[in-house]
C-alpha cells in the first residue's frame, strides 16, 4: 500500500476549508465542460457554506466564499462568478509604510510628554500659570523617578531636569519647589538590628512567661506546683 503523508503533499491555500475542499477545487480544473464546471463549483460553494451555516445566506459571507474559491484554484478557475472576480494584486496589495517617531528622549523615565509640556511652558507669558504647572510637573516627575530608580530624587535633580528640557527658558521658583510636599514617599519604620528585638516582641515574650525562674542558678520542674524542693538536713 502507498503511504500518502502530509508532509509529501503541496501546501493548501486556505488550511481551514481543510483538504477535501482543496482536492474539490482542483478537480474543478480538470472539468472540460464550462456548464458543468459551473455546477460543480456551485456545489462546492454550498459545501464551503456548510462550514459555517448561520453565516451562508447572508450576502456579504456568499461574495466571501467565492473569493475563497478562486484563491484556492490560484485564480486559475474560469467559472461564471455572480460577483467580481478578485485578482491576485487586489489581494496582495502592500500595505503603506506607517511613519514612525525618531526623535530621540533625553531623559527616558520621565516620558516624552513632560519634556513636550516643558518646552511648551517656555512660549507662556503668565508667571502663575508656569509655577503651577512647574510645581505639578516636579510631582509627576519625582513620582516617575522613583519608579524608575528605586529611590527618592533630589530638588536639585529635578530642577537641573526641568532646565535642561526647557533649555534654560523656564524661570524656577526653587524655594517654592523646595517647599512642595511629595505625596509619594512612604515612610517606613527603621529595620531592627541583627540582635536587637522590637518593643512588641519583647512585651510578647514576657507575656508568654509572666513567672520567671526566681533562682536563675537552679532548674525548675514545670510540674511541681509548690516551686523547686531544697534537700535538708536531718
Amino acid at each position: 500500500m502507498k503511504k500518502n503523508y502530509n508532509y509529501k503533499r503541496r501546501k493548501l491555500y486556505l488550511p481551514e476549508y481543510g483538504r477535501h475542499i482543496q482536492e474539490m477545487v482542483d478537480s474543478l480544473l480538470q472539468i472540460d465542460d464550462r456548464r458543468e464546471r459551473n455546477r460543480q463549483a456551485r456545489a462546492v460553494i454550498a459545501v464551503m457554506g456548510n462550514l459555517n451555516p448561520l453565516l451562508r445566506d447572508t450576502a456579504d459571507f456568499t461574495h466571501k466564499l467565492w473569493d475563497h474559491l478562486f484563491i484556492m484554484s490560484d485564480f486559475q478557475l474560469d467559472v461564471d462568478s455572480p460577483y467580481p472576480r478578485p485578482s491576485r494584486q487586489e489581494l496582495t496589495v502592500t500595505p503603506r509604510r506607517m511613519p514612525y517617531s525618531q526623535d530621540r528622549i533625553a531623559l527616558k523615565h520621565y516620558g516624552k510628554y513632560v519634556g513636550r509640556m516643558i518646552r511648551t511652558l517656555a512660549g507662556e507669558r503668565r508667571p502663575e500659570t508656569v509655577a503651577r504647572t512647574v510645581g505639578n510637573l516636579a510631582r509627576y516627575m519625582r513620582t516617575k523617578s522613583y519608579e524608575y530608580n528605586q529611590e527618592h530624587p533630589n530638588n536639585e535633580v529635578i530642577i537641573k531636569d526641568i532646565k535642561r528640557m526647557s533649555g534654560g527658558g523656564i524661570v524656577i521658583d526653587e524655594v517654592a519647589l523646595n517647599n512642595l510636599r511629595s505625596d509619594y514617599k512612604q515612610h517606613l519604620p527603621a529595620r531592627p538590628q541583627k540582635n536587637q528585638q522590637r518593643p512588641q516582641q519583647r512585651a510578647l515574650q514576657k507575656n508568654r512567661n509572666p513567672h520567671p525562674n526566681p533562682h536563675p542558678g537552679q532548674h525548675v520542674n514545670r510540674y511541681q506546683k509548690n516551686g523547686p524542693r531544697h534537700n535538708s538536713q536531718k
